[in-house]
């Protein structure tokens, strides 16, 4: 029932009540500051933590059933690269954190990092976590980075590091696939890993150096006879083409003297014409050749490119103050000094790297994994490797200083918080 407009009483408040023209303002008001307050609140709160869940795949593999019943995703917020600096953090203990994989449980893992597999006993570098000062990094989704890569490439090229960083990706991934919805295909230099249902391939490009040297297919073991090709890169690059995201590395084997033999034109001389260079600069016209040629066959709207930076080796104790100490051998907890800089990460070609990259016309995402891994003095393989495809045998064991790998890592181990910051930035 409603009142006539001609009635006056319709505008006369009753004895103890508010106009209806008065509770209308009030409720619009309380609606206005509730408004305001739901989006401020927004906004001073955007990088809180709003953990949610969601049901993977199962798997046959009772090593990744057990991380099903474990793994919850940690998709808490937009990760917004602007705003987090990635390389500066620090390494938390969290005794509860369980890998995603095992060297057991993945098939694809070289012996070389296999170091449980291989007889490493204590396994507590596997449970430190990645806190950058300023944000949270979200956990390693293997969902989500598929769906990132359905239908689409995904190409790691660079050395045994690089590798390694494949290898992590491939298994942090691999067992939410069933076993008959996904291959791999090991190769000389190119091996494919495919997501069938996915339609998606996880690869991987041997190119040490990137451009061409007479080392890439038989390794020449002796550094003093290698020589670098630096204005040569198309023996390589012909197979990066059509790739939907190429993930760059390049460091440790350039580091295998302070002067280099370079060439430019053609091996058919062998090693006459050569010209030994310092290794800084060597590797700015080696990166300069490699950036051209990204410029100039790239199209960044199809390809999205990325840049592992150099990976730290530890081979010298006496750089974290342990005098007493063999290498990187029976380290069992990282540095936790902050910003500590050892021996084996050379800043001079680290500013080559951000030099190069600033200037190219196709934009580069660096994947700043140094800082974060020069910590890590705990997670190399160690003794607990292989050497020309064979295992230490006791008697190499026994002999660190000697035997000891202190550039390449335990997986699962470090490499995999490189590839959680990846996937982030994916």
């Amino acid at each position: 029932m409603s009142l006539a407009p001609s009635q006056s009483t319709a505008m006369k408040p009753s004895k103890g009540k508010l106009p209806i023209s008065v509770v209308t303002v009030i409720i619009c008001s309380f609606a206005f500051i509730a408004l305001l307050y739901t989006d401020t609140s927004r906004s001073l709160f955007k990088l809180k933590s709003c953990p949610r869940t969601s049901p993977v795949k199962k798997s046959k593999d009772r090593a990744a059933g057990d991380n099903l019943r474990n793994f919850q995703m940690d998709d808490r917020f937009e990760f917004d690269p602007e705003e987090c600096t990635v390389n500066t953090g620090k390494w938390m203990f969290n005794k509860t954190f369980k890998p995603l994989y095992t060297d057991r449980s993945c098939p694809y893992l070289d012996r070389q990092v296999s170091c449980v597999k291989n007889g490493r006993r204590d396994t507590d570098y596997r449970r430190w976590e990645w806190q950058p000062d300023d944000c949270t990094l979200p956990r390693f989704n293997p969902e989500l980075a598929l769906k990132k890569l359905r239908g689409k490439r995904l190409l790691f090229v660079g050395d045994s590091l690089q590798r390694g960083q494949w290898q992590s990706f491939v298994c942090l991934v691999e067992w939410i696939i069933p076993e008959d919805k996904k291959s791999m295909k090991q190769g000389r230099s190119h091996s494919v890993f495919r997501a069938k249902e996915y339609d998606a391939t996880i690869e991987f490009y041997w190119a040490p150096f990137l451009i061409e040297s007479n080392t890439d297919d038989h390794i020449i073991v002796d550094p003093k006879k290698r020589i670098l090709k630096v204005d040569s890169i198309d023996k390589h690059a012909k197979h990066w083409g059509g790739v939907d995201f190429l993930v760059f590395n390049t460091y440790v084997w350039w580091m295998s003297g302070l002067r280099l033999k370079t060439l430019w034109g053609s091996f058919a001389n062998g090693e006459e014409g050569y010209e030994e260079l310092d290794t800084p600069i060597a590797y700015k016209i080696g990166l300069k050749t490699w950036a051209n040629w990204i410029d100039s066959n790239i199209n960044p709207n199809k390809t999205r490119v990325f840049f592992t930076t150099m990976s730290p080796t530890h081979t010298r104790s006496e750089d974290w103050n342990n005098t007493e100490g063999l290498k990187c051998f029976n380290e069992t907890k990282p540095v936790l000094k902050k910003k500590y800089w050892g021996s084996g990460s050379d800043k001079r070609m680290m500013s080559v790297v951000a030099s190069i990259g600033k200037k190219m016309k196709v934009p580069v995402t660096f994947i700043n994994i140094t800082q974060l891994s020069e910590y890590r003095i705990d997670a190399h393989a160690s003794v607990y490797t292989e050497t020309g495809g064979k295992l230490l045998t006791e008697e190499q064991r026994a002999d660190p200083l000697h035997h000891a790998d202190c550039i390449h890592w335990c997986l699962p181990g470090v490499p995999d918080t490189w590839n959680r910051i990846f996937l982030a930035y994916l």
